[in-house]
C-alpha cells in the first residue's frame, strides 16, 4: 500500500507525540521523527546528508552565540545569591498583603527575568526559594506552586530573552527592538498576575494568609540594598541596547562579564560558583541546541511533504483579515503548545505564519511578542508544560502535577487577557520600540 507524502507527514507526527508521551526527551523525538521521516520520503542518502549538514549549519548561526552567554549569566546571577536577595526584598514589600509571599514570588520572578532570559531557570531558581517559604506560612500548595510555574514564564518575555533571540534571527527583525517591546507586556503580565492572587486571597485568606511584617518604611527601603547587582545588570544590557553601545549577540557575553565581576565585588565569586554557573550553562545551551537542531530538520521533513502547502491553504481563507489571521495563530499556538517543546513550536510554526502576517503588512515586532506569548503559556498548558514539571522537581512527589496545573489555571485566565489587550491594543508592545533610533 502506498502512502502519500501528506499521509507520511501526519504519520510521523503522531509518531512524536507519542514518543513525547512516552518521556522520551523532546529533542531525541524531533531528530528520530525527521530523520524517519525523511528517509520514508526520499530515501536514506537524503537522510544522512540533513544529518552531516542542519546540525552544523543551525549552530555555526553567530548570533546564536547570545544563547550560551545569557544563560551563563543568569546561572551567575543565582549562584551567587542575587534570586535570594530578590525574594527577601519582594517578601519585606508585599508580604503583609492578601497572599502577599505569593506576590512576592512573582515579581521576584519578574526581576529575576532580567537576569536569566529563560523561563525554566527562573522557575527554577524561585521555586526552591519561594515554595518552601510559602509551604511554612500555611499557603495552598496549587496557589504556591502555581505562582511559580506561572510568574517564572516571564523569563521569555522580560528582556533579555532567549525566545526573542531566536524569533529575531528566523524573522529577520531588530532583536534589539524585540527586547525592549518585550518590557511593558511583561511588567503587564506581573500586575495581572499580582492582582488575582490578592483578589482570591481576600475572598479567601486561608489560601495565602498575609503575614505579619514589622519593618518600618525605612527598613524596607535598606532591604532592597542587596537588589543593586540586579539593577545593574538591567542597566546594562537595556542601556547598552537601546543606546546602540552592543548588539543583542554581544550584550549577552557583556551581561555574562558584568554578572561576574558584581559577583566578585560581592565577595560570592568563587571557583565553584563559576563552575557551576559554566557546567549549566553548558548543559542549557545544549539542551536548547539540541531542540532546536530537531525542529529545524522536522521542519525540513515537514516541507518537503508539502505540509507547509497544506496549512497554508487550510489557513488560507482566514489569511485575508487580520483579525481572522491572528485568531488562526492563536489557535496554532494554543494547539502545539499543549504538546511540543517551546522552542520546537517557535520553529516550526514561524515558516507557516510568518510570510502571512508579512503579506498583510502586519508589524513583525508585535507579532513577536504574540508569538513569546503564546510560548509562555504552552509553558503551562498540559500535557508537555514544562514549567509545570519545573516545579515539579522542587516540590518533590508529595505534591501531584495535577496540583500544579490546577494551580496554574487561574493564572491561565490572566494570560487570556494579557493576550486581547497585545491583540486590541499593539501601542503596549510597539510603544518603546517606537522611541529607539
Amino acid at each position: 500500500m502506498e502512502f502519500t507524502d501528506l499521509q507520511i507527514a501526519f504519520s510521523a507526527m503522531g509518531i512524536l507525540l507519542v514518543l513525547i508521551a512516552l518521556r522520551l526527551p523532546v529533542g531525541f523525538a524531533l531528530f528520530i521523527v525527521a530523520v524517519g521521516g525523511v528517509a520514508a520520503l526520499k530515501g536514506w542518502d537524503v537522510a544522512a546528508g540533513m544529518i552531516r549538514n542542519e546540525p552544523f549549519d543551525f549552530a555555526a548561526h553567530w548570533s546564536f552565540s547570545a544563547i550560551p552567554m545569557f544563560l551563563l549569566m543568569g546561572a551567575v546571577a543565582h549562584n551567587s545569591g542575587i534570586s535570594n536577595s530578590l525574594f527577601y526584598a519582594a517578601r519585606c514589600w508585599f508580604g503583609g498583603l492578601p497572599g502577599g509571599l505569593a506576590v512576592a514570588t512573582n515579581f521576584a520572578c519578574a526581576g529575576f527575568a532580567a537576569a536569566s532570559g529563560s523561563s525554566t531557570a527562573t522557575a527554577a531558581a524561585l521555586g526552591k526559594i519561594s515554595v518552601p517559604e510559602m509551604s511554612k506560612a500555611g499557603y495552598d500548595i496549587g496557589l504556591s506552586s502555581g505562582t511559580v510555574a506561572s510568574a517564572g514564564t516571564l523569563g521569555a518575555m522580560i528582556p533579555p530573552s532567549i525566545a526573542f533571540v531566536l524569533y529575531g534571527i528566523f524573522a529577520e527583525v531588530s532583536i534589539s527592538k524585540l527586547f525592549i517591546a518585550g518590557v511593558l507586556p511583561g511588567l503587564l503580565t506581573a500586575g495581572i498576575y499580582a492582582l488575582m492572587i490578592i483578589a482570591r486571597c481576600k475572598v479567601n485568606p486561608s489560601l495565602g494568609p498575609p503575614l505579619e511584617i514589622k519593618m518600618s518604611f525605612m527598613e524596607k527601603v535598606i532591604a532592597l540594598k542587596d537588589v543593586w547587582p540586579l539593577l545593574v545588570l538591567i542597566v546594562a544590557i537595556i542601556g547598552g541596547l537601546y543606546g546602540g553601545l552592543v548588539t543583542p549577540t554581544e550584550a549577552g557575553a557583556f551581561g555574562a562579564f558584568v554578572a561576574v565581576v558584581i559577583s566578585f565585588l560581592q565577595g560570592r565569586m568563587n571557583l565553584r560558583v563559576l563552575k557551576d554557573s559554566v557546567l549549566e550553562a553548558l548543559a542549557g545551551t545544549a539542551k536548547i541546541f539540541w531542540v532546536a537542531i530537531g525542529a529545524v530538520m522536522l521542519t525540513r521533513f515537514l516541507a518537503m511533504a508539502g505540509a507547509e502547502d497544506f496549512l497554508k491553504d487550510l489557513v488560507g481563507s482566514w489569511a485575508a483579515e487580520p483579525l481572522l489571521l491572528v485568531l488562526a495563530a492563536s489557535l496554532i499556538y494554543i494547539v502545539l503548545g499543549m504538546f511540543l517543546d517551546p522552542l520546537g513550536v517557535l520553529l516550526l510554526s514561524l515558516p507557516l505564519l510568518l510570510p502571512m502576517f508579512e503579506a498583510l503588512d502586519l508589524n513583525l515586532i508585535w507579532f513577536g511578542v504574540l508569538v513569546v506569548k503564546y510560548i509562555e503559556i504552552g509553558l503551562l498548558t498540559p500535557p508537555v508544560g514544562l514549567n509545570v514539571y519545573v516545579i515539579k522537581s522542587v516540590v518533590g512527589p508529595e505534591v501531584s502535577l495535577e496540583t500544579i496545573f490546577k494551580g496554574v489555571g487561574w493564572f491561565l485566565v490572566c494570560e487570556v487577557l494579557v493576550v486581547l489587550l497585545l491583540v486590541f491594543f499593539p501601542q503596549i508592545s510597539l510603544f518603546l520600540p517606537s522611541m529607539m533610533q
